[in-house]
């Protein structure tokens, strides 16, 4: 084939592998012959899928291509016969003898004749030769080294065991750079054009009287991503989602967001609207755990290094955490001012986890259980009243044959992998952990130390930095974002994918979904500062606005759901907690009392509808909702400098 046509193979082997089209993948390098997937002959090998062996081996050489190849069919015919002879299946052995072996008569008969003898030993170890053969596993083992290193001299399959060095989503890239060109082409651009399919070049309509088609209806959507979303394409290229194409069913709060955009890009963050220029930076910054953090200061790099988020992390105290005891008023006036007396004031207790503190979260029903993640991957189930550890995992993956190359050659180089996020179900059924490396594990709780295995997704492509529960339609599901840029929803149940949302220039940050008026949807912001928000179709983002000081964000809900609330910092330090009206887009109060210089990404946390915490300069840093004055900062034994607050 040409060159362009090879290297069109490889992109399609990307896109098929990123897709988790395994068998196509392997299909595919075995009928093109580019690239030799040492990592799947090796599990077959190990297997003893020996059909498939030869099957995929023969779509890159024959046995008498030359002496190497000729050694190399040689071993595994000669695997298998002495494998059947071990089970005792002379029959068996017979045919291998007779179908496979006997070609190689004509180069060596002497050879051919000492393994047919084989059949008349009780045991084939009687041969001198054969006296130190192991069982099947050791001697599958053995043999793959011999293999091995005979496959890297054999000049067949130069060029072919080197996977070239791809950005992620190259063919996608390319399709979407394709689609700018052709609209620049068109007679009468339209500024957001339809595109229906990709079967023909793209043109737009006449520029009067011809009707826009409804977004519902386009065919291209759901065949392939939204095209707005190649990470190529800037803020202000032509085929970016538009808010005007969002259907009239979402509800009052996103198409507020969406109603009265304003037009200035960097307006004070008091209660103006949000933005909608672009951010002017493509930094990449370190995604927060949701816990403690030590004085390490912020880490960037740009959006599109492939190792984002690949450094060391803002972590956590060293290996304890601080509980404080939280008590309420009683009072229920929602406009009911409190006092530093409704709050905690003095360390509950210290626990000792042994490493370093990424991630936490309360169980929603046994409250004073805590689920721990740590930067070396462990997990931890602690009750925190009697400082016992119920249940401890190491980082793990489950099913090594299901993963893709990339992250093959990521755990080969690293066995270990730092937990981003821990999170319970909202009945506590279910535990989920989203790692640096591309896993997601959900397992199943039942209690005191029964935590059981349920579900491991490869679900990015890099790290997985933020992972949630969502039930729209009484449906359990799993929402994760990440590195690649892309936020994607799972049966919690299945692990099947449910969606992928794409339109993020830098990787996601953080994900919160939502419900109001019966209309579920995902909030998402990214290291840029962007804010976006989906519904569960595959129309694109609804929103496309800017957070407070272009900071990395997270956003949340207060405990009854009717108020928004997002906190971040950004690279220059500065730091932002805010209010934001959902039916304008903008914000509604901002709280005082942040520090000016963070050296980490200011997290926070909601509680009963009343307070907001957040951990800034050694302290836990107290609002009531309703006033934007600090309202009290409390020491948490000290050693902070940017702590995760999490409040039951």
């Amino acid at each position: 084939m040409p060159s362009l046509s090879r290297e069109l193979v490889f992109l399609i082997l990307q896109f098929l592998d990123e897709e988790k089209y395994k068998e196509t993948v392997y299909k595919l390098e075995e009928e093109t012959g580019f690239f030799f997937n040492m990592r799947y002959f090796e599990n077959c090998i190990t297997n003893g899928e020996w059909e498939e062996v030869e099957k995929y081996l023969s779509g890159f050489t024959k046995f008498d291509d030359n002496r190497y190849s000729m050694k190399i069919f040689f071993e595994i015919q000669k695997q298998k016969y002495l494998e059947a002879l071990d089970k005792r299946e002379k029959g068996r052995a017979l045919e291998i003898l007779v179908k496979d072996l006997k070609v190689f008569s004509t180069f060596n008969e002497e050879l051919y004749k000492e393994i047919t003898m084989l059949l008349t030993l009780e045991n084939f170890r009687e041969n001198e030769q054969l006296s130190k053969y192991g069982n099947t596993k050791s001697a599958r083992a053995i043999m793959l080294v011999e293999l091995k290193k005979l496959i890297e001299v054999n000049p067949v399959f130069r060029d072919k065991l080197q996977f070239p060095t791809l950005k992620n989503s190259r063919l996608r890239t390319l399709i979407n750079q394709s689609l700018n060109w052709q609209h620049q082409l068109c007679k009468n651009p339209r500024p957001n054009p339809d595109i229906k399919t990709l079967f023909v070049d793209h043109t737009c309509g006449p520029p009067n009287g011809a009707r826009a088609p409804s977004p519902v209806t386009n065919p291209l959507i759901g065949s392939i991503p939204k095209v707005g979303g190649f990470p190529l394409i800037g803020a202000c290229g032509p085929f970016q989602p538009a808010a005007a194409s969002a259907p009239a069913l979402v509800t009052a709060s996103i198409a507020g967001w969406m109603a009265n955009p304003s037009s200035v890009a960097n307006q004070a963050v008091s209660a103006s609207p949000i933005g909608l220029s672009a951010s002017g930076t493509a930094a990449s910054m370190v995604k927060r755990p949701r816990t403690p953090t030590i004085n390490l200061a912020m880490d960037y790099q740009t959006a599109d290094s492939e190792n984002v988020l690949k450094r060391p992390r803002p972590f956590g105290i060293s290996e304890e955490m601080n509980s404080l005891p939280v008590t309420y008023p009683g009072q229920s006036h929602a406009h009911t001012l409190y006092s530093s007396d409704d709050l905690p004031k003095s360390v509950f207790a210290n626990i000792d986890q042994g490493s370093t503190v990424k991630s936490m979260d309360f169980h929603p029903v046994q409250q004073t259980l805590l689920v721990v993640g740590t930067n070396i991957g462990d997990i931890t189930i602690w009750e925190v009243g009697s400082r016992e550890r119920l249940v401890s995992r190491n980082f793990k993956v489950w099913n090594h044959g299901a993963c893709s190359m990339t992250l093959q050659a990521t755990l080969a180089s690293e066995c270990t992998a730092a937990v981003n996020q821990v999170i319970w179900s909202s009945d506590g059924d279910l535990l989920g952990v989203a790692y640096s490396k591309h896993i997601v594990h959900v397992y199943s709780y039942h209690g005191s130390n029964d935590l059981r295995s349920h579900l491991e997704i490869e679900a990015h492509i890099g790290s997985v930095n933020d992972l949630a529960f969502s039930q729209p339609n009484k449906q359990l599901w799993v929402v994760t974002c990440g590195d690649d840029k892309t936020i994607k929803v799972w049966d919690a149940v299945t692990g099947n994918r449910q969606f992928t949302f794409e339109g993020h220039e830098a990787p996601v940050y953080s994900v919160c979904p939502h419900q109001k008026e019966n209309i579920p949807f995902i909030f998402s912001t990214a290291i840029d500062g962007k804010i976006k928000a989906w519904l569960y179709d595959n129309l694109g983002s609804r929103v496309d606005y800017d957070a407070p000081g272009h900071s990395c964000t997270t956003m949340a809900y207060s405990t009854d759901g009717t108020r928004l609330f997002s906190c971040g910092s950004n690279k220059e330090g500065e730091s932002h907690i805010v209010e934001w009206n959902e039916s304008e887009g903008a914000v509604k109060r901002t709280y005082c009392g942040l520090g000016k210089q963070s050296v980490g990404i200011v997290q926070f946390d909601t509680t009963r509808s009343r307070f907001l915490a957040a951990g800034d300069e050694f302290q836990v840093k107290f609002w009531d909702m309703d006033n934007v004055n600090l309202l009290t900062a409390i020491n948490a034994d000290g050693g902070l400098a940017v702590m995760g607050v999490l409040l039951i």
